[in-house]
């Protein structure tokens, strides 16, 4: 899953406000605040974040999980994956 904070790093990565994010993944605008208006892990519909995460990968963004390891260490984050957008 990822998180609001991951989630608005996601949007800072690809330099998108909340109303791109919406159409890039077919979600209303309303729905992308409550999701970043979550505490901790985002809360939806099971649809809605899949929605989510597959925009993000369309994009070009890793959502890095709790325990996944990466060069910087473990712990949740996001990156992109190279020359994508």
């Amino acid at each position: 899953m990822i998180s609001a904070g991951q989630l608005k790093a996601a949007r800072a990565l690809l330099g998108i406000d909340q109303k791109q994010l919406a159409e890039l993944s077919g979600l209303s605008l309303p729905t992308i605040q409550r999701m970043e208006g979550s505490e901790g892990v985002v809360r939806g519909n099971v649809d809605s974040l899949m929605k989510l995460l597959d925009a993000l990968d369309r994009a070009g963004v890793i959502v890095i999980r709790p325990g996944d390891v990466s060069d910087a260490g473990a712990g949740r984050g996001v990156r992109l994956k190279g020359d994508v957008m």
